[in-house]
């Protein structure tokens, strides 16, 4: 749903415009509540900027949004939930962004394996992020430590097992 929100190229809106514009679409609530919600969220979603007057998600946005995100060397192995419905297009195709602007990885199975639950019947994949890197792949960190990279052929990761869940 629209809210009549303006973001700016980097994905920060002002939180001021924020409350103002969810008030008028009937959905109100305070700075308070606001700054309550980004500081005690478990998956750390949205950041609140420096000097205290604008918000943005860390990623996951479906609009062309520069994040401002270094490219940086990704661990030797990262991981990516799915649902086990979609293991043959993706073993076939790879992993693309869908509606988002980047593959959304993990650096650890459990993390994964929550992530591939919320559509299903959870698969995990094991990501050569390494390799991927030395080859030429981009990666970036957000700030709540969700890994991003552009896609993942599939010469570059491998189901695990053990965490496909009701074959």
């Amino acid at each position: 749903m629209s809210i009549g929100l303006r973001l700016d190229a980097n994905g920060w809106a002002q939180i001021s415009e924020l409350i103002q514009c969810a008030s008028k679409n009937g959905r109100k609530f305070s700075r308070e509540q606001l700054e309550e919600v980004v500081r005690d969220s478990d998956k750390q979603r949205f950041s609140i900027s420096e000097d205290g007057h604008r918000i943005r998600a860390n990623q996951g946005h479906s609009i062309d949004i520069d994040l401002a995100l270094e490219a940086i060397k990704p661990p030797e192995q990262l991981y990516h939930g799915t649902a086990k419905r979609f293991l043959e297009s993706i073993l076939k195709d790879g992993l693309h962004p869908q509606s988002r602007q980047h593959v959304h990885l993990s650096q650890d199975v459990e993390t994964a394996l929550k992530v591939g639950q919320r559509h299903g019947k959870p698969a995990i994949l094991a990501i050569e992020a390494k390799q991927m890197n030395l080859e030429g792949y981009s990666f970036y960190c957000s700030d709540n430590g969700v890994w991003l990279t552009d896609e993942v052929p599939p010469q570059y990761f491998s189901v695990i097992p053990s965490t496909v869940i009701n074959e």
